[in-house]
């Protein structure tokens, strides 16, 4: 029987004109069989820190009072072997030149996206890829997400992505995580910043994960993958 996997989905800065140069697409993923006991964790660490249950962890409520807190998720991610992730960073998209690739914004974030998870995938798994809900223009998002992936892996009958789905973070705790994550992986790429509790996180998460942050990663890189995608140039 093949192995079934939640891929849990979260972006930063993917607007065309949000004035925000870095943009991050990321994902963690595990298996089907350890997703209740990892929540489970998760939510056990929020009460140890006198947070409740439902607390939702984001990147952006990351503070100097909250930084044990923050710290402790981190080292429970690097400490469960059943957790991997895996990031797309665009250091600058005041650089892309859609004009000249005759696409559109919208087109080369769907690009960006199977960049981002075609090394998840295995074509003899089951993957159900679980999205947070931002706007209203999600539903379509969705279809077209869900469609992108399937044709490039030759998935038509999907039998290898059978969903790509919304869900309210608030809800989800490994989707908490990876909005955590990839506000990280993001601020260790920012040319400005303001805030220690931040920089703390990166620090450790270079320290525990043995990487740059701003660099790839090799590609079969399981726990904590870093891919930095770079426009092409007429050099190329």
């Amino acid at each position: 029987m093949s192995d079934t996997y939640n891929v849990y989905c979260d972006e930063t800065c993917h607007l065309e004109n949000d004035q925000k140069p870095v943009m991050v697409l990321g994902a963690v993923w595990c298996s089907v069989a350890k997703r209740k006991g990892i929540s489970t964790r998760l939510r056990e660490i929020k009460e140890r820190h006198g947070l409740p249950r439902d607390f939702e962890v984001k990147s952006t409520k990351v503070s100097p009072a909250k930084l044990p807190f923050y710290r402790d998720l981190l080292d429970y991610f690097f400490d469960d072997d059943d957790l991997h992730f895996r990031a797309l960073v665009v250091p600058d998209k005041t650089r892309l030149d859609h004009r000249r690739f005759e696409q559109d914004h919208d087109t080369w974030y769907y690009k960006m996206y199977f960049d981002m998870l075609k090394v998840i995938f295995a074509p003899d798994s089951r993957y159900r890829v679980y999205l947070d809900i931002k706007d209203t223009t999600g539903s379509s998002k969705v279809r077209k997400l869900h469609d992108v992936l399937c044709n490039n892996l030759y998935d038509f009958s999907r039998q290898i992505i059978t969903r790509v789905q919304l869900v309210h973070s608030s809800e989800v705790d490994i989707l908490q995580l990876t909005d955590l994550l990839v506000g990280i992986v993001r601020y260790a790429n920012e040319s400005i910043q303001h805030s220690e509790a931040k920089q703390r996180l990166v620090q450790r998460t270079k320290q525990r994960s043995g990487y740059s942050l701003i660099r790839s990663t090799l590609l079969r890189e399981s726990k904590f993958n870093v891919f930095v995608w770079r426009p092409q140039t007429d050099s190329q």
